[in-house]
């Protein structure tokens, strides 16, 4: 299976750095393809232009000199999105990932009249998001999770029907022990060492 592992976070040495190479290692155990998308590393550009808000609609318009982006989504079966939650939601450059590339045409098409989308993402079976969180896992239920809603509900839509959801998160970091944070990144490559 080839695996899009979109990674976001600035510090090529963070905790997050880890939990990729822990996706990535689980992947290669498995047997899997892993391609990583770095998006500071790539200095990724979050902002959608007044010129790409008025071509959003327009497919072969949208979307220019992000082409590539597009491309490796089309070419995988699965993708896992690697983050901080930072504000209970994931960081702007991702977010700014997800407007910016998947677009009409690349993500879905609109029917007529713009009231219905149709997914094109169906080569994509698995969608999995993999988190670090400060705050404890109870409060994150409570404010509602929306990075997780987003990416598993919302953007998951677009992908196979059976699309396989996968949520790993590491909550209450800013003061877990180096014990936790290592079974954390155990349960990581466990848990993508075992993906179908």
């Amino acid at each position: 299976m080839r695996v899009l592992v979109v990674y976001c976070h600035p510090k090529p040495d963070s905790f997050v750095a880890a939990m990729r190479d822990a996706v990535v290692d689980g992947l290669n155990q498995a047997g899997h393809e892993p391609q990583v998308v770095d998006l500071y590393a790539e200095d990724f550009d979050p902002r959608f232009s007044p010129e790409e808000h008025a071509d959003y609609e327009r497919p072969g318009e949208n979307g220019k000199g992000l082409e590539h982006y597009a491309e490796q989504l089309r070419s995988v079966d699965g993708i896992v999105f690697v983050f901080p939650t930072w504000w209970y939601d994931m960081p702007a450059m991702l977010k700014g990932w997800l407007d910016r590339v998947w677009v009409p045409g690349v993500a879905f098409d609109l029917a007529e009249g713009g009231k219905r989308i149709r997914p094109r993402l169906q080569n994509v079976r698995v969608m999995a998001g993999v988190t670090s969180c400060g705050a404890p896992w109870w409060w994150s239920k409570l404010v509602g999770e929306p990075h997780r809603r987003i990416l598993l509900r919302g953007m998951r839509a677009l992908c196979a029907a059976d699309c396989k959801q996968i949520w790993l998160g590491c909550y209450q970091m800013d003061g877990s022990s180096q014990k936790k944070r290592e079974a954390y990144l155990a349960t990581i490559r466990r848990r993508f060492a075992r993906l179908a």
